[in-house]
């Protein structure tokens, strides 16, 4: 299963599920990351992190290991 760290910058993911502890899940679902939610990788810091990525038309910057607990299916084509 893909994670938000396998998505390229202008790729687009449909969020499935969110795989870690209560906290660190409530906090990515207040950010309004949760199941369903489009997220399109904005940008990679050059050394990898953080990532930026736009979800319900915000543009948020997170960890690469917050990233890697929200499981996604990507989408063909860029936007």
């Amino acid at each position: 299963m893909n994670t938000v760290n396998d998505l390229k910058p202008g790729q687009l993911g449909i969020v499935l599920k969110i795989e870690c502890d209560e906290t660190l899940r409530r906090r990515i679902v207040d950010m309004g990351i949760t199941p369903g939610a489009p997220i399109i990788m904005k940008r990679i810091a050059p050394f990898g992190d953080p990532i930026q990525i736009n979800v319900r038309g915000y543009d948020l910057s997170i960890r690469k290991s917050e990233a890697q607990n929200i499981k996604i299916n990507i989408e063909k084509g860029n936007i």
